[in-house]
């Protein structure tokens, strides 16, 4: 009996270590493809309100506010006079503000940007292609890039508009 449990315990001894090589190497190198702070910001190209595919690289060198959000999601909506307040703030200094909307038909969108009356860039990630790449959940979730297209911060939740200047004053004076 004692001879068989030799194999069967560097059988499991094997596995132990595989998996727990997996878990360190994952979570030291990133393995969820999600960006953290200072990882590259993934490109993305995406359809705009204003009919053009939008892509992350015509902003570089440029910091970019990406602020993914939903009509249907309350904090995303209490959140769009901030953005806008901050988008008109920065813009002059170069800051670009894009809303991201996950996942709506273009109607929807293009009434809600008029109902809240915002005049930012948005575009339109219907396929979720972003949302994936970002790994964003829930909403609103909003990624600070600056102008090398790294990632500064990650925010997830509803902001308000000082921690948002003061995100935004990070990403002009580093």
């Amino acid at each position: 009996m004692g001879k068989a449990r030799k194999p069967i315990q560097i059988v499991i001894l094997f596995l132990i270590l595989l998996l727990g090589g997996y878990a360190i190497g994952t979570s030291v190198f990133g393995g969820d493809g999600k960006p953290h702070e200072g990882s590259k910001a993934p490109s993305f190209e995406l359809l705009g309100l204003d009919g053009l595919t939008h892509t992350l690289d015509e902003y570089m060198g440029q910091p970019v506010v990406l602020n993914f959000w939903g009509s249907w999601c309350g904090p995303c909506v209490k959140e769009m006079p901030a953005l806008q307040a901050q988008y008109e703030k920065w813009k002059d200094e170069g800051v670009v503000v894009v809303g991201v909307n996950v996942g709506e038909d273009q109607m929807t969108v293009e009434n809600f940007v008029k109902l809240v009356d915002i005049n930012f860039p948005v575009i339109m990630d219907t396929g979720r292609d972003a949302v994936r790449s970002y790994g964003v959940s829930p909403l609103p979730t909003t990624v600070f890039i600056d102008g090398k297209g790294k990632v500064d911060s990650i925010h997830i939740g509803q902001l308000d508009l000082d921690s948002l200047e003061a995100q935004i004053g990070k990403l002009v004076d580093p």
